[in-house]
């Protein structure tokens, strides 16, 4: 029998068998399973009566709540497309997303109407303007209107086209223009059962949703711990009291981190005032770990602590670093596994290779790229076949991370091919960054370079040779830059040099040789 695959079957296997259950807590409110579903199908019903076609897509400007949570599901079942956008992009940034994706209606937490104000104007495709909190005049309705037109009642899942498109998330790329990655409901179920068949004790698992659903290492999880009948606490904004407050409350067992947000977590002050024994297992991932962080998390929170590797384009999860039969598992050799990328999780294969697409040795020596098929690979680029073809060879996906692996599959990142800079677990392209500083009128040339920084791992460096007769400072520089990039890719350092960067001979610039100054004396070229 064929029945399409879609994450609707999540939330239906999570409403059958868990129905009574709580399945959402989100601040002061909490949900059962059954009350979760209903409110998913009244939005996806609501959504059609506002006019929502099937394909349109359905931005969230939000943090981590329950209503953004509710969007996989409801304006998935409205045969829309779910496209959560990252809060830290400048308006002008979000501007070119949401007019690239032609989204529709534009779902918001009243934290962001200041920059409301500012889309309104500049997105004419935008026909909906949906606040999740009390009424304001920056919004058509709120979301609580907007769910009120709609009514319970499942979808017909054989109705669904498996191969259409169901999220749309906008990813920094080695152009330096984000590009909408697509992934499809085959997609995204089949991510949903691989990355649950590596949970285990589900039945008291408590599953903290501390990174963003809108990055790439957050939405990741809420299927698979949807369709296992999981309790999933919503971490609206991250603070290292608020999470501990959240664990000793809901004994929360599981939670995902990027390297910044454990480095917090470890430093916090009141770190040891806390009850954090429920910990069973946490995850490290959007950017390269340490050994020596993966044990200081296990020692701080007394559970398994291990590292995970994937990408947007990739539904995220390829690998993850977790225990594997019959290899080392003592002392410094466990830290060090478990602060690779790991090994593969079912339904897909990685390899690492040379130019040709051949497989380098296996060795842990040998570099090559690192390259992907299989049931998690995204569906392409959102109107952009060419971007698509270019990180395609024939069905293996070309990451752009360079790394080294072994006879036991095991997966190890050491650079970068993109010159993609990953700070705090954000993707910040380089050229986007040196673009911006390009505009300003009195830069002659400029380039935009990771230096490893202790607190958010890497951070964007700028070299920039002036105009003559110019007086730009780096103050002047910055200023300029606010305006036109979200705060986190601003660079943290500019250097103002009066000689010509280096050339290849094809007049581009040597960005690596500019790089190597600020990582002299590390041991790889990805700080953890």
């Amino acid at each position: 029998m064929f029945v399409p695959l879609t994450p609707i079957r999540c939330l239906h296997r999570a409403v059958d068998l868990f129905g009574k259950d709580i399945g959402v807590v989100s601040g002061d409110k909490q949900f059962t399973y059954a009350e979760f579903g209903e409110r998913c199908e009244r939005l996806a019903s609501g959504l059609a009566a506002e006019g929502i076609q099937p394909g349109d897509r359905v931005a969230y400007l939000s943090f981590n709540t329950n209503e953004l949570l509710e969007g996989y599901y409801g304006v998935v079942q409205a045969r829309a497309i779910v496209m959560p956008l990252n809060v830290r992009l400048s308006p002008m940034e979000l501007v070119n997303i949401l007019n690239h994706s032609g989204a529709r209606m534009l779902v918001f937490e009243n934290d962001f109407l200041p920059l409301i104000e500012k889309l309104r104007p500049q997105c004419p495709a935008i026909e909906r303007y949906v606040t999740t909190n009390e009424k304001t005049p920056a919004a058509d309705l709120t979301y609580g209107e907007l769910i009120d037109k709609g009514h319970s009642g499942r979808t017909d899942i054989f109705e669904i086209d498996e191969h259409s498109v169901a999220e749309l998330f906008y990813t920094s790329g080695s152009t330096g223009t984000p590009k909408g990655v697509s992934l499809t409901h085959r997609t995204l179920y089949l991510h949903a059962l691989s990355v649950g068949g590596l949970f285990t004790d589900t039945d008291t698992m408590v599953d903290l949703h501390t990174i963003p659903l809108f990055h790439a290492n957050g939405w990741g999880r809420p299927q698979a711990s949807t369709m296992l009948g999981v309790k999933q606490i919503m971490v609206r904004r991250f603070e290292p009291s608020g999470v501990f407050k959240l664990i000793e409350e809901h004994r929360a067992t599981h939670m995902s981190l990027v390297p910044t947000m454990a480095n917090a977590l470890l430093n916090a002050p009141d770190l040891a005032q806390h009850d954090l024994s429920s910990m069973r297992q946490i995850m490290i991932g959007g950017a390269a770990a340490s050994p020596e962080l993966i044990e200081r998390v296990e020692t701080a929170f007394h559970c398994e602590c291990f590292g995970g590797y994937g990408l947007t384009e990739t539904s995220p999860v390829l690998t993850s670093a977790r225990r594997k039969r019959n290899i080392g598992d003592t002392g410094a050799e466990r830290f060090r596994r478990h602060a690779m990328a790991g090994w593969p999780v079912p339904g897909v294969r990685v390899r690492v290779v040379d130019p040709d697409m051949n497989d380098v040795p296996r060795d842990m020596e040998a570099i090559g790229e690192v390259v992907a098929m299989g049931d998690h690979i995204m569906e392409g680029y959102f109107k952009e076949p060419g971007a698509t073809a270019a990180v395609m060879s024939g069905p293996w996906f070309h990451t752009g991370d360079m790394g080294v692996w072994d006879d036991d599959g095991y997966i190890h990142i050491v650079d970068r091919k993109k010159e993609i800079i990953i700070s705090g677990g954000e993707n910040i392209s380089s050229l986007e960054v040196e673009k911006a500083i390009f505009a300003h009128p009195e830069v002659f040339e400029c380039a935009v370079v990771a230096a490893p920084h202790e607190k958010w791992g890497e951070v964007p460096v700028a070299v920039v040779v002036r105009k003559p007769g110019s007086g730009l400072t780096s103050d002047a520089l910055m200023e300029f830059l606010q305006e036109r990039l979200g705060k986190f890719k601003l660079p943290r350092v500019v250097e103002f040099t009066d000689e010509p960067l280096p050339k290849t001979g094809t007049g581009k610039i040597r960005k690596l040789q500019i790089r190597e100054k600020f990582w002299a004396g590390k041991e790889k070229r990805v700080q953890g």
